[in-house]
């Protein structure tokens, strides 16, 4: 029994990753605090919206990497039938979701200063804005490799796959790339605070720092839309439209054994890794482990269940 025994541990974490963006979320919180001090006390809008944004990224970046630690702290622990991978997914949702709610208050924030200015300390402001963006790109470049450590662990090939790049976004780490996307969405606004700062005290356009901060918060929007998108159909298992779904399809349809797929469902269980249920009706006297020989080429797939139903040869049904 041993021998058919194996482990349900499909995605190992990211190490690098777990520590980078623990120590960002403690520098993050830093500089939040300082930004909504500077940014109410120099009275600019910008700075403390970029502060106030930067607030739910440290929350977000401290659930990234709470969800490294669940993920690997509960990793052999049976009640999660295929690992632990999507307390990952789960944290990059949730910061997605924190995202959206940061451009909308960015919005929101940014047209009430428009329509009603106030008179803003330039100088002091600016300097903060400029810290503050130059932790960002420090965290930035911090996250950013760890990204690259995590996609080495994963093996691209491409069989059938079309380029490599095609079916590249499988393989990230989508924890790691909410947190990344917070770092970057902060050196944005951070960037577009500066701007008008430096657009109002050199030409009196104090319009400029409202309007900089719709332009942030529209970009932070996007962001996040596209995070929820994916992490959102990793939790639902939205996976039929992955290429490994037509791969298996193609190797059933030009296996040398007479087989009909009767049902298939694929969903991702970690990084660029996959477990497939397949149901299969066949005159021959084929095994499952002949069809998981059959797919075996397929190193991505790490969890094959196969059904077989018997059925009539069609020349026996005719004769009868």
């Amino acid at each position: 029994m041993d021998a058919w025994r194996h482990s349900h541990v499909f995605d190992r974490g990211n190490p690098l990753a777990e520590r980078n963006t623990r120590r960002v979320a403690i520098l993050t919180a830093v500089v939040m605090a300082i930004e909504i001090v500077a940014g109410w006390r120099f009275n600019s809008m910008a700075l403390l919206a970029d502060g106030w944004h930067m607030s739910s990224h440290a929350v977000a970046l401290g659930l990234s990497a709470f969800a490294y630690v669940c993920a690997r702290r509960f990793a052999d622990n049976p009640r999660f039938a295929f690992g632990t991978w999507k307390i990952e997914i789960l944290g990059g949702y949730t910061s997605a979701v924190l995202l959206m709610g940061v451009a909308l208050a960015m919005f929101y924030a940014s047209t009430l200063r428009l329509i009603t200015p106030s008179p803003i300390q330039y100088n002091a402001a600016i300097a903060v804005a400029c810290v503050g963006l130059a932790v960002n790109i420090l965290c930035a470049w911090w996250l950013r490799g760890g990204q690259h450590h995590g996609n080495g662990d994963s093996h691209l090939h491409t069989h059938d796959h079309g380029p490599v790049g095609k079916d590249h976004h499988h393989h990230r780490d989508l924890n790691l790339r909410s947190a990344y996307l917070h770092v970057v969405a902060d050196a944005a606004t951070s960037v577009f605070a500066i701007s008008a700062l430096v657009g109002g005290k050199l030409w009196g356009a104090r319009w400029l720092d409202p309007v900089m901060g719709i332009v942030g918060g529209g970009l932070v929007a996007v962001w996040a839309y596209s995070l929820l998108r994916e992490t959102g159909q990793v939790l639902l298992d939205a996976e039929m439209n992955a290429p490994i779904v037509e791969e298996i399809r193609t190797a059933i349809r030009t296996a040398p054994m007479a087989t009909e797929i009767c049902d298939l469902h694929v969903w991702r269980v970690g990084k660029g890794k996959y477990a497939c249920l397949l149901s299969l009706a066949s005159p021959e006297e084929i095994t499952a482990d002949d069809v998981k020989s059959l797919l075996s080429v397929h190193d991505e797939l790490v969890h094959i269940t196969v059904e077989i139903n018997r059925v009539d040869r069609p020349h026996a049904r005719s004769a009868a």
